[in-house]
């Protein structure tokens, strides 16, 4: 009897200890519950009301950082950039910052070069970073992205230096030769020689001078203001006649076909004068006793017919290195023929502005020893358009140039 008494009085401890146990379990489960932990700081609770709103309108790249440097908020530009990964800031420099901004409270900022993810080409993003405190434990990194404005920059310095050494040359040219003038002035005939050297250098400074003013009228001027339907007949008419004094010193043929009955649509004068060029680069550029081929067609495309006009040469060609760049400004295949033909290097960015304004597109096929081929792509005139419509092109049709057959860049 004793022992049973024993064995139920052990019995009824152990239950109690067990209940104890589990009642202490229970309080500290709900306590730890209600602690705080590092992933519920990674919520948009922890941010100050309307903070998350602000940042999702910035077009700055955003990144909000608690005390332990882990990543609170981030913008989706944040990710694209490479400045988060893993639920952390992955630049060190941005993250120093963040720390020194979290200890004594200042605004800091600086510009910095990040190497671009995944090209491997060590090309760099240009970014301006900014880090203020937010609230007593939090920092924001906001991050702008640099790198088109630098571009741009870096084109208009450019540009500012090879005017001034395009405009030098001439200049310097003409004070030459009027003090060659002073000194000859005994002597008629190099009297006369120097002058008809200065007549073609005064005409290349005035061509440069033109070709300025006509890149900066298609740059900022819209042509569809004032834009018209324009015989497609009639452009390529003034363009073989601006380039016929040229084409007949060369004895240089330039023929054209399936013009007639086409128009475009948009401003005449530069759509003229793109065409010009592109006219008067091939006859430059060819040598004597050869063809210059000018036709046009029209093409089916998914928003409206297009009318195709393609120039053809039997110059001396482009090399592959050459395509990618004979749209830039002041870029040359040959210097030494551009001296020699008075050309600016201006002609071709011209045609391709002229072509992006209007809504169409300029392209090359060339190859060294075989010519080159430049397409004038451009849209035609809606009201003439529904009058003419026709089957739409196919691959085995080609622009009858009077030259062999090329192929021409879809």
């Amino acid at each position: 009897m004793n022992v049973d008494a024993a064995v139920a009085a052990a019995a009824a401890l152990a239950g109690l200890c067990t209940g104890v146990i589990a009642m202490l379990a229970f309080r500290w489960s709900e306590r730890d519950q209600a602690r705080p932990t590092r992933s519920s700081l990674h919520t948009d609770a922890v941010l100050p009301p309307g903070v998350d709103t602000v940042l999702s309108v910035l077009r700055s790249s955003a990144v909000v950082l608690d005390e332990g440097d882990a990543v609170v908020k981030a913008s989706s530009a944040a990710y694209a950039l490479g400045l988060v990964r893993g639920g952390k800031l992955a630049v060190e420099p941005m993250l120093q910052m963040a720390r020194d901004t979290r200890r004594d409270g200042e605004i800091r900022q600086v510009e910095l070069d990040l190497p671009r993810r995944g090209t491997g080409r060590g090309e760099a993003l240009a970014v301006s970073a900014r880090v203020a405190p937010l609230g007593s434990r939090l920092v924001l990194l906001l991050v702008e992205d640099l790198t088109e404005a630098r571009r741009i920059e870096a084109v208009r310095r450019d540009f500012v230096a090879n005017v001034s050494h395009e405009l030098k040359t001439p200049v310097g040219a003409l004070s030459l030769l009027s003090e060659a003038v002073m000194d000859a002035s005994d002597d008629p005939e190099a009297v006369t020689r120097f002058a008809g050297r200065m007549q073609i250098e005064a005409t290349r400074l005035t061509n440069l001078v033109q070709e300025l003013i006509d890149l900066s009228r298609v740059q900022n001027d819209d042509p569809l203001e004032d834009a018209e339907p324009v015989a497609v007949e009639e452009l390529v008419a003034e363009a073989v006649d601006r380039c016929r004094h040229q084409a007949g010193t060369k004895q240089i043929t330039m023929a054209s076909g399936g013009v007639a009955g086409l128009h475009v649509w948009g401003n005449r004068g530069q759509l003229a004068a793109a065409l010009g060029n592109l006219v008067e680069n091939a006859v430059n550029y060819s040598p004597a006793r050869t063809r210059v081929g000018i036709a046009a067609r029209r093409v089916a495309a998914p928003g409206g017919d297009l009318i195709e006009i393609a120039v053809t040469d039997q110059g001396i060609g482009i090399s592959e290195k050459d395509r990618e760049r004979v749209f830039e400004r002041f870029y040359r295949v040959d210097p030494a023929r551009s001296r020699a033909t008075g050309g600016t290097g201006l002609g071709l960015s011209i045609v391709k502005h002229v072509a992006a304004s209007h809504g169409g597109e300029v392209t090359v096929w060339s190859a060294e020893g075989q010519g080159s081929t430049f397409t004038l792509r451009l849209p035609e005139a809606g009201l003439v358009r529904d009058r003419h419509r026709v089957r739409p092109v196919t691959g085995d049709d080609r622009l009858d140039t009077g030259l062999p057959s090329r192929e021409v860049l879809p």
